[in-house]
């Protein structure tokens, strides 16, 4: 099996590292990772790397993510989503009673770089337990804010029905953000309760799920985007000769002034290098007109008992089903 990402469209009620099990047995190898986790109740886009590839995961972690949820004003659940319980239902009347301009009001105030409290069930680590654990084992747990940016929340439906309000909307935000957070605070800044029945992910970075394929059609060979493709997507491109391929394989360090001019670098200062017969050689860096490869891609090899690499942050620990964007 090639190396390259998978972008797949993760149904309802399964977890992501359900997704991993089945594509590694689907790729016949152990090393697939994943980026940016989904809980059971979400579906969408989930972005999977195959062997060598499992290296760009770290990239795609901390990008900008699309999400179309729906929110419940009027009830508050132990979770703040529907997997919950409900633990406290406002009335009727009180639902009723909220003004169209109040939840613009109440959107707005969660709009743009704000700071915001995890919920409880997370993985977030408190004293080296998960919260999620804590709450679990009867534990109070109150987590520290931490700032985020939400660039578009917007309402796209609304439906009345008899003491809830459903908003169906959409969520542009940074890496890190909880929608469940913004449901709860939403319906909280609201005096009603709130809290989150639906969330599907549409974008993570350049990545879009119009790209992606369901899990129960999942054709690895035929789906899978090489690493040159995918790193493209996510850093500016050099084009590089046979010489210069073969140099920075090798370790060697090039004169930049043989590139000419190029575009400002990506995240962590870094442009993709793509040889010839397009094969990503690495990730490059800069620095006193000299550029050196910071991370390497060996041409595709499929090893035995490889062990797994995945993009080691907390949006990817291993718990079940409460992460960050959910």
């Amino acid at each position: 099996m090639n190396s390259g990402i998978l972008l797949v469209d993760k149904p309802q009620g399964i977890t992501s590292h359900d997704v991993v099990s089945r594509t590694r047995r689907l790729a016949g190898t152990r090393r697939v990772g994943h980026a940016g986790t989904l809980d059971p109740m979400a579906t969408g886009l989930l972005i999977l790397g195959v062997n060598a590839s499992t290296r760009l995961l770290t990239y795609v972690v901390g990008l900008d993510k699309e999400y179309l949820a729906t929110i419940r004003l009027g009830q508050s659940t132990t979770t703040d989503d529907a997997e919950g319980d409900i633990v406290a239902t406002a009335a009727p009347d009180a639902v009723a009673a909220v003004p169209e301009e109040a939840i613009a009001s109440g959107i707005g105030a969660l709009t743009g770089a704000i700071s915001q409290v995890p919920s409880s069930v997370s993985a977030i680590k408190v004293d080296g337990k998960r919260a999620y654990a804590l709450v679990r084992a009867g534990e109070d747990v109150d987590l520290a804010s931490r700032p985020v940016t939400v660039s578009v929340f917007e309402i796209l439906d609304r439906r009345d029905a008899a003491g809830t309000i459903d908003l169906d909307v959409r969520v542009v935000c940074s890496s890190g953000t909880y929608i469940r957070a913004l449901a709860r605070d939403l319906g909280s800044g609201l005096g009603v309760g709130g809290h989150l029945t639906a969330l599907r992910r549409s974008r993570i970075g350049p990545f879009d799920i119009a790209g992606a394929s369901r899990l129960d059609e999942l054709d690895v060979a035929a789906s899978l985007m090489s690493p040159a493709a995918a790193a493209s997507a996510l850093f500016p491109t050099i084009a590089l000769t046979d010489t210069q391929a073969a140099d920075l394989g090798h370790g060697k360090r090039i004169d930049a002034a043989a590139f000419g001019e190029l575009s400002e670098p990506g995240q962590d200062g870094l442009y993709a290098a793509v040889a010839p017969n397009s094969r990503l050689i690495g990730l490059l860096r800069i620095s006193g007109g000299v550029a050196k490869s910071v991370v390497n891609f060996p041409p595709d090899e499929t090893p035995k008992n490889a062990p797994e690499k995945t993009a080691t942050t907390e949006e990817t620990a291993d718990a079940p089903g409460r992460r960050a964007g959910a």
